[in-house]
């Protein structure tokens, strides 16, 4: 048995949540729904204009492995933050879920700052990320603990990673050192956007290294360059052996082997959608490691989304374990 069932890497952030109307997001400049990159300067402005924020420990790879050791799973994560003080909320947040985390602190003589995410929830529930990437953005290969790589069943890759100068050549160490020791591959391709951006890197990683893709429609569909869903989910596929793609409201749908299988959502009013698709993989990413079947990792998901979705924030405020028992799913 290996030391970790999954070992995430990914941007280590601290989100900072606001509320506000989608006038706000006019006048601030800030496009809905979507993820945008901004510097620091940026990223003050907007602290300023928002109202009373809640600052939470965040980072989309983050959350999946806080959500699987919540449950109880053997994980760790290698993300970047700065030996100041949002990086010690953020080291202390990880670790107290139960995460292993080692990652060398930038020293405090670095100019950049730990990174952080100003996420703006309007009413409908909906969240627009401004993200000021910070130190978090020179993650190198040197970060990567070959042996730790090798020690994981999973490893999970953040695609938002993908901005950084080194994260290829990173995300290629770490895949080297777990596929050599017989582990797999998991990466979740974050946003439309960011696949814009790296689209020949994402494709040339998917099809010669992914062994379990994570998407959400709008991602698919921007991945294969296709507006005809059903087709994008054919390619994605031929790739990989694995798909589980969300679909909002409509739940998940998860091809392997030639087999599909389609996984209703969980009726849930919608507080704040940050995390959903993060808490999905892990709720799927746990119940694989632990043995169930593709469709019951699906519930689980599905179940650990709509949990996350419920109240302000990316991290579980309930047991997932006790949802899970009381959904019968275990």
């Amino acid at each position: 048995m290996k030391k970790y069932q999954v070992v995430g890497i990914g941007n280590a952030m601290v989100d900072v949540l606001a509320r506000a109307d989608d006038g706000f997001l006019d006048t601030a400049g800030v496009q809905k729904g979507i993820m945008q990159l901004i510097d620091m300067d940026r990223a003050v402005d907007l602290y300023d204009r928002i109202g009373p924020a809640k600052e939470i420990s965040g980072g989309s790879a983050a959350n999946t492995i806080a959500g699987i050791a919540q449950l109880g799973g053997r994980t760790a994560y290698v993300g970047k933050v700065k030996d100041d003080q949002l990086g010690a909320i953020f080291a202390h947040d990880l670790r107290a879920q139960g995460a292993d985390y080692a990652t060398r602190l930038a020293p405090k003589t670095e100019v950049a700052e730990t990174g952080r995410c100003i996420v703006i929830v309007t009413p409908d529930g909906e969240r627009s990320m401004n993200t000021y990437l910070g130190v978090t953005e020179f993650l190198s290969p040197d970060d990567i603990d070959e042996s730790q790589m090798a020690d994981a069943d999973w490893i999970y890759l953040e695609g938002y990673r993908f901005d950084g100068p080194d994260s290829h050549a990173a995300f290629a160490k770490a895949i080297a050192a777990c596929k050599g020791a017989g582990g797999r591959v998991s990466i979740t391709l974050s946003d439309p956007f960011c696949i814009e951006r790296h689209r020949a890197a994402f494709a040339t990683m998917i099809r010669d290294h992914v062994d379990l893709l994570f998407c959400n429609r709008a991602e698919m569909l921007s991945m294969y360059q296709t507006t005809d869903f059903e087709a994008a989910l054919a390619r994605a596929a031929a790739d990989v052996d694995m798909v589980a793609c969300t679909d909002s409201g409509n739940g998940v749908h998860i091809l392997s082997d030639g087999a599909r299988w389609h996984v209703p959502a969980v009726p849930t009013a919608i507080v704040d959608a940050t995390g959903a698709g993060d808490l999905f993989a892990a709720g799927f990413l746990w119940g694989l490691t632990a043995g169930f079947d593709l469709e019951t990792c699906g519930k689980m998901g599905n179940l650990a989304a709509s949990e996350v979705i419920s109240h302000i924030g990316a991290r579980p405020e309930t047991d997932l374990k006790t949802l899970f028992a009381e959904h019968r799913l275990l």
